[in-house]
């Protein structure tokens, strides 16, 4: 079992951001900001799926070429889902790390973790490969599964074009579908399907404390 008292991992996240952010030109980083602002004041927040809903299932392939659907583990115990962007985004990598940190934490309770994200199977294994993931990394090509979550939005066009400055080549990565992206989003749905804690915010810097997520599983109610 991790330490009883990681590092916080927003702590971690602004820190990162700080010693970065002046490596981004000042244009790019403009066009980013104004985005972050236009996202968060477009109510996607409010309209995406929260605490009290019930869970969409899907069926998606995983980084290692299996099916992971969520009724299937559902079946076994609550689940921890969350989305991010893809491999190529600094924030979504260093919170998928925390996340591996404090697996040994959620499987204790009998969780399940997944991670969803739009990005082909293949950039997916080399994420899991890179990083030592042992959970569930599976591939939403063209965000259908956001969309049923409500958490994807489209990139306009000049953030598109800051991305290709950046190489990132959604294009390819995406599955021929670059601009469509989820919100960071972490959901811990119990065995029925219901929602019981919700993260999910517009600011692609931000992410679910893990610890959050584990107090989250503590106060599900108990299996009959």
């Amino acid at each position: 079992m991790s330490s009883s008292n990681p590092p916080r991992l927003s702590d971690e996240l602004a820190a990162f951001f700080a010693a970065r952010s002046h490596e981004i030109p000042a244009a790019a980083r403009e066009v980013m900001e104004r985005t972050n602002r236009d996202l968060a004041a477009s109510g996607l927040t409010e309209r995406a799926l929260d605490v009290g809903g019930t869970a969409p299932g899907f069926s998606l392939p995983a980084a290692d070429g299996r099916t992971v659907a969520l009724d299937a583990l559902l079946a076994e115990g609550p689940v921890v889902l969350t989305f991010y962007r893809g491999a190529w985004c600094p924030f979504c990598n260093i919170a998928l790390r925390a996340l591996q940190e404090q697996l040994p934490g959620i499987t204790a309770r009998g969780a399940k973790l997944v991670a969803v994200s739009p990005q082909i199977p293949d950039e997916s294994l080399s994420l899991t490969e890179k990083h030592d993931l042992t959970f569930d990394v599976v591939s939403d090509i063209g965000s259908d599964t956001a969309k049923r979550y409500g958490l994807s939005f489209e990139l306009p066009a000049d953030l598109a074009a800051v991305y290709d400055s950046f190489g990132f080549d959604l294009q390819r990565v995406n599955g021929g579908h670059p601009h469509t992206l989820p919100v960071p989003a972490t959901y811990v749905i119990d065995r029925d399907a219901t929602i019981r804690w919700a993260y999910i915010d517009t600011d692609y810097k931000t992410r679910a404390e893990p610890s959050d997520i584990l107090a989250a599983l503590d106060s599900l109610p108990a299996a009959d």
